[in-house]
């Protein structure tokens, strides 16, 4: 039986020039070597393409925003905390870059225990066939404590945490991201959900102090977003919590007839989830504004980001 079909001739095939045609890539934006210079030298070396383009884009808004004294919002997981970041972020508040900070619940433990001890971050697996995963006496007492005792005082969990590092007998304090905005006087504000970090599980841990807090620190939050026009916030290292919490601060900001619009969204993670891209990236700024997706992994990207925007600032 003869096959149905038959090669297709392609003598009849219209072409066109090259010379006329559009492209994407163009000569004035490949990328040179780097032999030697600053920092923004090899930062002008990159191709103006893709990724590098969007890096570049995100250091000129948090630069413009910085220039302009609007507010950069870092939201933040525990993650960038336990690879080594907190230096990083820490400079970034004392040079008035970053003025604000969101935080889940994970980051309360690794500041408070860096502080502490100098050390953080166990070994899960082992610690949870021992029974013993999350049961640091020191963490699940001082940190409940704070809490509880900060809620008194009026505090949201971020200011409560931050002043008891902050005043507190801590050696090594210098590493704490929530003692530097209590000494700066930066908002932090922390989300938690009841249930997910380890000093629910102690006996001093109250609910009804954590709940308030974080009420506390979402309207703080909201306060800040409200300002958030020709800002930055980026979303670092939070795949669920903090791209929730943000899309519910722009929606109750915008409910309250503030001018929420028209400002710069960044998402930095190793892979970038679904509320990531919906509730950072993409719904917020329906209505004015631009995001970036930068997608890599935090000990090398965010220290890439501050470094550029710090040579671009000059300060």
């Amino acid at each position: 039986m003869p096959y149905k079909y038959k090669p297709l001739s392609l003598k009849k095939v219209k072409s066109c020039k090259l010379k006329t045609r559009a492209s994407k890539v163009r000569r004035d934006i490949v990328g040179t070597p780097f032999s030697k210079g600053s920092f923004k030298d090899f930062l002008r070396s990159l191709p103006d393409i893709l990724s590098a383009k969007d890096f570049k884009s995100v250091v000129k808004a948090i630069v413009r925003a910085h220039n302009n004294s609007r507010p950069v919002i870092l939201g933040m997981g525990a993650h960038p905390i336990k690879v080594g970041l907190s230096p990083i972020v820490i400079n970034l508040m004392e040079q008035g870059i970053v003025t604000a900070l969101a935080m889940n619940g994970a980051c309360i433990v690794h500041d408070y225990e860096l502080a502490l001890m100098g050390h953080t971050s166990e070994d899960v697996d082992v610690e949870l066939c021992r029974g013993t995963f999350g049961m640091a006496e020191e963490t699940g007492r001082g940190l409940n404590r704070a809490i509880n005792s900060g809620i008194k005082k009026g505090y949201g969990i971020g200011r409560a945490v931050g002043e008891n590092i902050a005043k507190g007998k801590f050696l090594n304090k210098e590493l704490s991201i929530l003692a530097a905005a209590s000494r700066r006087s930066i908002p932090v504000s922390v989300h938690v959900a009841i249930g997910t970090d380890i000093i629910h599980m102690h006996p001093s841990a109250d609910g009804k102090s954590m709940g308030e807090g974080s009420m506390r620190d979402f309207r703080l939050l909201s306060s800040v977003v409200s300002d958030l026009k020709g800002g930055v916030y980026i979303n670092l290292g939070s795949a669920v919590i903090l791209p929730e919490v943000f899309l519910k601060a722009v929606a109750v900001t915008r409910n309250l007839k503030k001018p929420v619009r028209n400002f710069t969204t960044v998402n930095m993670d190793c892979i970038q989830h679904y509320r990531a891209r919906e509730n950072v990236l993409r719904r917020p700024v329906l209505s004015g504004g631009t995001s970036y997706a930068l997608t890599g992994h935090h000990e090398i990207m965010f220290p890439l980001l501050a470094a550029a925007v710090l040579e671009e600032t000059g300060v």
